[in-house]
């Protein structure tokens, strides 16, 4: 039997690459780095005042604050001059945005459709939400990357403020016309459809980047499969920056099996908290990854919210997908892995600049008598950044955002032991059902009720998709 050629087994990755993303890379793209707030936002905005066709605009959140309405009014003024403008915005995610905003769109000509408003009583479409962030113009030139829409990008929310960090990418060329693909399907799920005459065909290569579009969707686990291929197939470096790891185990294991087979696996998080005890709560899960070898850095200046990968310079994925369950299974998530080495490299670059203002935790022996300290779990410290850090005026929302970012993180370090969240939640049951036992009763009645409804419900529309 003759070996496999080498060739032979780098197209076979590419392969599993293609079928866990759901499509071949697509060559001919045109692709910009983008940094933070006002360079993604400036992008996006000349890209819809460059359209002359239609112009399609995805987001999670869409605030009605002076970021929102630049956009707002920029989208109308296309709508006024004939352009078909479309705004597809998360109903959960735009909960707060003044319904002023979608009136004053509308009344402009633009279309704007909210994705999967509450329904009582459908329980799967509740959880399941619109992440992705996109900006498409004429088919030919998008944005894609993990920016919302309000000044929280922009630095504005507060006298002083810094834009949160984030990250996005330009794409000129035939792939954005596979991602304004995607925009139809979130389209189509959220009650419209697409004329035949804003459906694009041939769009003229710009450039030699090759582009996978990973359009996710709740179960198929897309960019979570991609995710591992690279962790499995890395062979220098994987360098990751993300605002909510709560990465699954097996994701976890695969990071570890990297690190210990001497790929440099490095991973850029969020600064949970400026408060001790906090802090060290939500580094639980830390001390797996740091003994498999994993680095971990914090990032000390304002909230971090990019989701990026780069590995051994030359993939550089770029997106929506936060690397926890609910948008690796549970979301509509867009996100693009791209081949391309100076995009690689300008990538590299900047995640060096981001770890020089962070601070690496590491381990070591806790204080105390040889014997004792060694027998004792080891202390995790951060070391200073290799350049100064000048704290940022923080907004409440901001502060708030770090809050739930170190409940989330403390969740997936206290996930680890079972019996542990398992043992805690039957005793505040036990608490409730002797402290107040009429009224537990009946909001347990009520709440068996709802779930059997909706349950129900359920069964019958799977039925009758058959």
């Amino acid at each position: 039997m003759s070996g496999i050629s080498l060739e032979t087994a780098q197209q076979s990755v590419a392969n599993a690459i293609n079928r866990a993303a759901g499509g071949r890379p697509i060559p001919g793209n045109q692709v910009r780095l983008l940094i933070d707030g006002p360079d993604s936002y400036g992008a996006m905005l000349d890209a819809i005042a460059g359209a002359s066709r239609w112009i399609h605009f995805e987001n999670y959140i869409i605030r009605s604050d002076s970021a929102g309405r630049r956009f707002a009014e920029q989208l109308a003024a296309r709508a006024r001059e004939g352009l078909h403008v479309r705004v597809l915005y998360d109903a959960i995610g735009s909960l707060c945005t003044s319904r002023k905003l979608w009136r004053e769109l509308r009344g402009s000509g633009v279309e704007v459709r909210a994705f999967h408003p509450l329904q009582p009583l459908d329980l799967v479409t509740n959880f399941s939400r619109n992440h992705r962030k996109l900006v498409v113009a004429d088919g030919a030139r998008a944005v894609i990357g993990g920016l919302c829409i309000g000044c929280e990008w922009t630095g504005d929310i507060v006298t002083g403020g810094q834009p949160w960090r984030d990250t996005a990418v330009e794409i000129n060329g035939p792939a954005a016309a596979v991602l304004d693909q995607s925009f139809a399907q979130t389209w189509k799920v959220a009650g419209g459809r697409l004329p035949p005459e804003d459906v694009v065909g041939r769009v003229t290569p710009r450039g030699d980047a090759e582009v996978r579009v990973i359009s996710g969707e709740p179960g198929r686990e897309r960019t979570y499969r991609v995710i591992e291929l690279l962790a499995a197939g890395s062979i220098n470096r994987l360098w990751i920056t993300d605002a909510y790891l709560v990465a699954p185990p097996r994701l976890f294991q695969s990071l570890r099996d990297a690190a210990r087979d001497g790929v440099d696996v490095r991973l850029l998080v969020p600064g949970s908290s400026d408060l001790p005890l906090v802090r060290n709560l939500s580094r639980i899960g830390y001390r797996d990854l740091l003994r498999g070898g994993v680095r971990i850095f914090e990032w000390d200046g304002p909230m971090l919210h990019a989701k990026t990968m780069v590995a051994d310079s030359a993939w550089v994925r770029i997106g929506s997908s936060n690397l926890n369950p609910s948008s690796l299974v549970g979301n509509y998530e867009l996100d693009v892995l791209i081949e391309d080495q100076v995009l690689a490299e300008t990538m590299e670059r900047q995640f060096r600049l981001d770890i020089a203002h962070s601070r690496e935790v590491t381990r070591r022996r806790a204080r105390g008598p040889s014997r004792i300290s060694a027998a004792l779990p080891t202390v995790l410290s951060r070391e200073e950044p290799d350049l100064p850090v000048t704290a940022p005026h923080r907004s409440r929302r901001e502060i708030r955002s770090r809050a739930a970012l170190a409940v989330r993180t403390l969740a997936s370090g206290a996930r680890r032991s079972v019996f542990l969240p398992i043992s805690g939640l039957f005793v505040a049951l036990c608490l409730l059902f002797f402290s107040l036992p009429k009224l537990t009763a009946y909001v347990f009645g009520v709440l068996c009720a709802w779930l059997a409804i909706g349950a129900g419900r359920e069964a019958f529309r799977r039925r009758a998709d058959r």
